[in-house]
């Protein structure tokens, strides 16, 4: 009778034991739970972005929320004009169409063709035309036979020398990039090679212009014109390149896809262009005036394409296409490499362009008056050092206005990387928070990699790694804090 009375207390303990655990279970997920609500209650754009992943039955890696907080002033209104500057691309770059031609049929093809225009007598000033002097003496050979031929709208010649198929690409770039005058010259082209990689045929392409050609060329060196009349009543060089700039952002139209794009006649006679079309109408108009300027190509959220200037024996980076908003700004006008590298990075030949290390004033306050040349506020720095020195006492102005100290900005992307790391290990698990404060020139180094999905492997991934976890899902928010400054707040969530 003890042995029964035994087990049934035993049993009788062990179901209390089930439903005291049971109880507290049921309290932490209670508090748990409470605790979700309270922060998405805090936050509830958090709720919409993190809750969607959350009821999906396939486990997602990632998702990205970004979002401008609410702010007042000239400074929000410059966020979204970079927003909007930055989707402003559209270059293509230079295309080649080969064809392999078999050793038999190689004679019947050069019986059929010749050279067109040799282009010798041709000679081309390295100041004004710099990817010329980017290419060695047969490079050069051959650069001056394509100008010469596209010129002529010969569309298909063999090489004057023996040429590698695989080096034509470089020269016919330099051609292009070098001469905005040949409106008609497409950026693919084609060529005919054997095994051994010689050429034996050339065969450039032209847009539409080319079917009434006079007419078209008429339009084009009018439209030009009226631009360059503008200029006439201005003696300085600096001031002339602002009207060109000013007049190009009034009469073209930002338009992805435009017909005939990659040519100045798009912006100049069209009055429609992308990238391409804005810098060649740019750098022609300035040949046209006398001042080196160059068709500068690279990668800006997209291929892209702006213009390198030489004013008074320096270089400064021109995009009259990211200055094309609305309102119009000179926010990408005469500006240094360093000032661009956040949003430009040269690419192909335009590596080899001039560096640019000393920047302007727009000088958008001028007064116009009848025969009097416009005053051009031109502040020259005698060296680096001097720009420098300048430089670093705007950034103390700017820290003043933020309210900020230098050693709390996070200045590069590695910064960050290193910086998002070390705090989502911090935080921990979950729906959590934390801040970062950057430069205006980072912030949009940041927003273009969140759009390319570079975050995964900046520090995405091994932060799922650390913290053991498989999905990852944020809403950044930026908060503008004055001087040029930046606070991002970064609500994560990590299952």
């Amino acid at each position: 009778m003890v042995a029964g009375a035994n087990a049934a207390i035993t049993e009788r303990n062990g179901k209390l034991k089930l439903l005291k655990n049971i109880f507290y279970s049921i309290c932490i997920l209670i508090v748990l739970g409470c605790g979700a609500i309270l922060v998405c209650a805090l936050n509830p754009s958090l709720t919409q972005s993190i809750s969607a992943k959350l009821n999906e039955k396939a486990a997602v890696k990632d998702e990205v929320v970004i979002e401008i907080l609410p702010s007042t002033g000239e400074e929000s209104q410059e966020v979204g004009t970079k927003q909007q500057a930055s989707t402003m691309v559209g270059y293509e770059p230079v295309t080649i169409e080969g064809e392999e031609v078999a050793y038999e049929d190689a004679k019947e093809l050069t019986d059929s063709l010749d050279i067109g225009e040799s282009g010798e007598n041709l000679t081309f000033d390295e100041e004004i035309y710099p990817y010329f002097g980017m290419l060695d003496k047969d490079g050069q050979t051959i650069y001056k036979q394509i100008y010469a031929n596209a010129l002529d709208r010969n569309a298909s010649f063999t090489p004057v020398i023996a040429y590698r198929n695989s080096d034509l690409k470089k020269v016919f770039e330099a051609v292009y990039n070098d001469h905005p005058e040949l409106f008609w010259l497409e950026t693919a082209y084609s060529c005919k090679y054997l095994e051994n990689d010689s050429c034996l045929e050339i065969i450039l392409k032209f847009n539409e212009t080319v079917e009434d050609f006079e007419k078209s060329k008429e339009k084009f060196e009018a439209k030009a014109k009226e631009i360059i009349s503008i200029t006439d009543q201005f003696a300085k060089l600096e001031a002339k390149e602002k009207v060109v700039h000013d007049e190009l952002v009034k009469r073209v139209t930002y338009k992805e896809g435009a017909n005939m794009g990659q040519s100045a006649y798009s912006a100049l006679v069209n009055g429609e262009s992308v990238c391409a079309g804005y810098a060649r109408a740019f750098q022609y108009i300035m040949q046209k005036l006398g001042i080196p300027c160059y068709y500068c190509t690279g990668l800006s959220q997209g291929d892209h394409a702006w213009n390198i200037i030489k004013l008074g024996g320096r270089f400064y980076n021109v995009d009259v296409t990211w200055d094309d908003t609305n309102p119009s700004t000179y926010d990408y006008y005469n500006k240094t490499d360093t000032e661009f590298a956040a949003t430009h990075a040269r690419n192909g030949l335009s590596v080899n362009l001039p560096v640019c290390v000393v920047t302007v004033s727009h000088g958008d306050a001028y007064e116009k008056t009848e025969n009097k040349p416009l005053e051009w506020p031109l502040k020259p720095f005698d060296s680096q050092e001097a720009y420098e020195a300048e430089q670093r006492q705007k950034k103390e102005e700017n820290l003043k206005k933020a309210g900020i100290l230098e050693e709390d900005v996070v200045e590069t992307m590695a910064d960050y990387y290193a910086d998002c790391l070390t705090q989502m290990e911090k935080v921990g698990t979950g729906l959590k928070t934390f801040t970062n404060i950057v430069p205006k020139s980072l912030w949009e180094s940041i927003e273009q990699a969140y759009g390319e999905n570079e975050h995964k492997k900046g520090y995405v991934n091994e932060a799922l790694k650390k913290l053991k976890m498989e999905n990852f899902a944020i809403q950044l928010q930026v908060e503008y804090l004055g001087g040029d400054y930046y606070k991002l707040h970064h609500n994560v969530s990590t299952w």
